[in-house]
């Protein structure tokens, strides 16, 4: 039998005649780790599933006219949305704003891209159904309160059109029908409007190709916002890029003390698994104590005995850390879950990772103990003092 083989019976047979404190031990380890893996994973996972979820809550990034300009011409705007992550982008959708009148009230008519329109605003309640048909507008609630229209009522826009002249039908009467497909409720300034396709409004204005604002939803962090709206500022000229700072100000200040909690968890996590571990092994030795002060008169090295309580240590920290790293997954997934109503996806590098930290945390905790071996005195200890 060689001497690998050896030690590695030595140690299996110490961890096997004190299963009982040892799977104590291994359990604190497992479960320690498991929080520990679980903790990684939501650490890493945090911005996109906060990116997502803030993206419920509008948009995040505009682009308006700089300058003199009035309006976004239609191709400086797809330049500008080339600079935007494609992965991150959720939406963008330009708008047209005009002045006009139903039954000589005013109200403020928008024009948009009524799909993109739902990715950058999902959390717009409509009662009915979004714009498909062209002649369909969508209309918030204060203008339905005012002028008492329903989900299928028609009624009739006039006004100035663009260059001076009144908004015409396709027939040339003056007027421009439209049918009420849902009514739009979102608590704020929304519910002054009139929304319709970006198409329909530029047929009724006369004019088309460019825009009073571009709005957008982008799952990054506020500071990724602010490089990239410094890029687009100073390599595109016609277009001011601005940050919307009650979200990204929000996202980042919840960002920052979640990752915080995160922190000050993990580091208590870690303290109980060496607390847990070192008195595991301080009843061990004080256990073995005559077998360390006979080993120790026969003419064993305290290298030896080190050697030995470390392999012990290392054992518990990589079979802990192993059940730690996919109970951790579960407990990630879990929260995911439970919390954001999305799930995560495994990653490999957190097995090894988890195991690496169990092992240290395991290795550190023996320290004490193993001190504490190796100045047994042979002599005091087998004469039974």
């Amino acid at each position: 039998m060689n001497r690998q083989r050896f030690y590695l019976k030595m140690v299996a047979g110490s961890l096997l005649r004190r299963r009982s404190r040892m799977i104590v031990a291994l359990l604190a380890v497992a479960v320690g780790a498991a929080i520990l893996s679980g903790l990684i994973t939501i650490y890493y996972d945090i911005p996109r599933q906060m990116g997502q979820e803030f993206r419920s809550y509008g948009t995040n990034f505009v682009l308006l006219p700089s300058g003199n300009e009035t309006a976004l011409p239609e191709g400086l705007i797809r330049e500008a949305l080339a600079y935007l992550p494609a992965g991150n982008l959720v939406g963008a959708a330009p708008y047209r704003y005009q002045m006009v009148k139903i039954n000589e009230q005013p109200f403020m008519a928008a024009g948009t891209d009524l799909g993109e329109a739902r990715k950058t605003s999902p959390y717009w309640l409509v009662q009915g159904r979004w714009p498909e048909a062209p002649g369909e507008a969508l209309i918030g609630q204060e203008v339905a309160d005012r002028i008492r229209l329903l989900p299928g009522s028609a009624f009739t826009l006039n006004g100035a059109a663009a260059g001076g002249r009144k908004i015409t039908g396709p027939n040339g009467a003056e007027g421009r029908d439209f049918r009420v497909s849902g009514v739009v409720q979102t608590g704020g300034t929304e519910e002054a409007f009139i929304f319709m396709a970006l198409r329909d409004f530029e047929d009724m204005m006369g004019d088309g190709g460019k825009a009073d604002v571009v709005e957008c939803s982008i799952s990054a962090a506020g500071e990724d916002l602010q490089v990239l709206a410094d890029r687009i500022a100073s390599e595109l000229s016609g277009v001011s890029p601005r940050l919307v700072k009650r979200l990204t100000e929000s996202e980042g200040a919840v960002l920052t003390k979640l990752r915080a909690l995160i922190y000050l968890v993990t580091v208590i996590v870690l303290l109980l698994i060496m607390i847990c571990v070192a008195t595991t092994m301080m009843a061990v030795v004080a256990e073995r104590r005559k077998e360390i002060g006979l080993r120790k008169a026969l003419g064993a090295a305290n290298s030896s005995l080190v050697t030995e309580f470390l392999g012990e240590g290392v054992f518990l920290g990589t079979l802990g850390g192993l059940l730690g790293a996919f109970l951790g997954f579960l407990f990630a997934q879990m929260v995911s879950v439970n919390v954001f109503s999305r799930s995560i996806g495994f990653k490999p590098l957190l097995i090894p990772a988890t195991v690496a930290i169990s092992v240290l945390i395991t290795a550190l905790a023996c320290l004490i103990p193993v001190r504490r071996a190796t100045d047994v005195d042979p002599a005091i200890v087998l004469r039974g003092e």
